[in-house]
């Protein structure tokens, strides 16, 4: 498991119930996963955006990552919605996901994650700037 360099999101991690806190912890070491298999996405920063753990690169789009008390069962990836990350997602995959309009993809902790299609989207994201000028962000 990789350490918290930033105090507030371990804080902010340690707040979530356990159900929560696993969910989000298992995502979390997906996009450093991604980002340790994909050399052309360089260093991943952790840090607090909106309230929220967010992930960024250079050459990328911010990913966040939250549960909230209000849908205690899912659990959300958010994309910035002035990309056509989400639009791609969907047509890639489709019904594969559930999605919250143009900014999020929602997890259910009640569903299997197909992990190959996430990673897939994770890394269109780190790596959106370098792309976002091919037909279907190169996919």
């Amino acid at each position: 498991m990789k350490k918290f360099n930033d105090k507030a999101v371990g804080n902010l991690f340690k707040s979530y119930p356990f159900h929560a806190r696993k969910k989000l912890m298992d995502l979390r070491a997906l996009i450093f996963e991604v980002a340790a298999q994909d050399k052309n996405i360089g260093v991943v920063e952790e840090c607090l955006k909106w309230g929220e753990p967010a992930y960024v690169t250079i050459d990328g789009s911010t990913i966040r990552i939250n549960w909230k008390p209000s849908s205690p069962t899912q659990f959300f990836v958010y994309f910035n919605c002035k990309t056509t990350l989400v639009e791609t997602f969907k047509e890639l995959y489709g019904d594969t996901f559930s999605y919250q309009g143009n900014r999020a993809i929602v997890l259910s902790d009640q569903e299997e994650i197909l992990l190959v299609p996430l990673k897939h989207c994770i890394a269109l994201s780190l790596n959106y700037h370098r792309i976002k000028h091919l037909p279907l962000l190169g996919a």
